[in-house]
């Protein structure tokens, strides 16, 4: 009985609360007009010079015989009246109720279609009196402007910051390719060369890592039919060599899961899983296990990989920009640290979750989950 007030809607809480007032109302005017009857009729009542005494107590009689039966049946058709009121008052209440909520229904669905793509343009706009439920509706527009402005000044920085950023590093890289080029080159001035290069890429990946992320926690602008097996697929592929490399093997059970989305940023989460999966295994024989399907309504994508013991508390952390497990003895070369802050960017802004795990023998579990569209 406690918690029944909180699963009831405003809106019928709003109808029931008008309706027991109007009860309470018209029961205390019951009680009222059914005093006032009785002494009407009492007052009222003709008097009559009868010497006798058994005539004036028959009279007597006969007078409170009338006040009691007109009183009772008062009661029986005022309380079938009270009845009917208040089955009246409950349908009047809701309509009331339904009719002063509809400004907040209004803003509750606006609230609800609004993404960063509409913010230029959707807003209440709510007409009427000057009263409460208008400025709160006024309110809301101002917020609505000022988180549109906001969106815009992200837009540009990312923008921006992608040109200017890119760009020296870009003319760097050509740089130092030309003068490893150049056959008079000393190998001392080649091996700084390749030095600076590795520097140079690894910035340049941060880089693109942070505008990735960036744009990954903004409203999704690529909205398309797609299929997690090819997106996981050609990520596979892309990987392969990469895992070659390090002696790893990968496994793929991928199975066929059509969603909505943007392919581009699903792909490069599920490449940052692999990558991970393939960095941090086990030195020799390494294994990386991808699964796509679907499982209970969701579409699934779970990437699991042998490698070092990961400890459970440590495993949400990893998800935070430039958390590595272990920072403090990981080679920073491996990464920044980006790498399932993207994932965790990219899936939510479709609407699901990622979720890890420790895996038993060493390495992690990672599960992505997208709603089926």
């Amino acid at each position: 009985m406690r918690a029944l007030p909180a699963k009831v809607s405003i809106r019928w809480r709003l109808t029931l609360t008008y309706g027991a007032l109007v009860f309470a109302a018209s029961a205390v005017l019951l009680f009222s007009v059914y005093s006032i009857v009785a002494q009407a009729i009492d007052n009222n009542w003709p008097t009559l010079n009868i010497g006798g005494l058994q005539d004036q107590l028959v009279w007597r009689d006969a007078q409170q015989q009338a006040v009691t039966a007109a009183q009772n049946a008062l009661l029986r058709s005022s309380l079938m009246a009270l009845v009917g009121v208040g089955i009246l008052s409950l349908i009047i209440g809701y309509f009331v109720a339904d009719r002063a909520l509809r400004p907040v229904t209004k803003m509750t669905a606006t609230a609800r279609k609004l993404s960063e793509s509409t913010l230029a343009h959707q807003r209440i706009a709510l007409e009427g009196p000057n009263d409460e439920l208008k400025e709160l509706a006024d309110t809301f527009d101002a917020m609505l402007t000022r988180l549109n402005v906001a969106f815009d000044t992200q837009r540009r920085f990312v923008a921006n910051a992608s040109h200017e950023l890119r760009t020296p590093l870009t003319i760097n890289r050509t740089v130092l390719e030309i003068a490893l080029s150049d056959p008079e080159a000393s190998e001392d001035l080649k091996a700084l060369g390749r030095t600076l290069l590795e520097v140079n890429a690894r910035n340049e990946k941060l880089i693109e890592g942070l505008l990735l992320l960036a744009r990954s926690e903004r409203e999704l602008a690529v909205r398309k039919p797609l299929d997690v097996q090819e997106v996981a697929q050609t990520a596979v592929e892309q990987v392969q060599p990469f895992a070659q490399e390090h002696g790893v093997t990968v496994t793929t059970e991928l199975v066929s899961a059509p969603t909505i989305g943007d392919p581009v940023l699903l792909e490069r989460s599920v490449s940052n899983l692999l990558e991970n999966a393939v960095k941090y295994n086990i030195p020799e024989n390494g294994k990386v296990w991808i699964r796509t399907g679907m499982v209970d309504g969701a579409l699934v994508v779970q990437v699991a990989n042998t490698g070092q013991h990961v400890p459970a508390y440590e495993v949400n952390s990893l998800f935070e920009p430039f958390r590595r497990l272990h920072a403090d003895r990981v080679e920073s070369a491996k990464g920044a640290g980006l790498g399932l802050s993207i994932v965790r960017a990219v899936v939510q802004a479709h609407g699901g979750n990622v979720a890890a795990v420790p895996r038993d023998g060493g390495g992690l579990v990672v599960t992505i989950r997208l709603p089926r569209r």
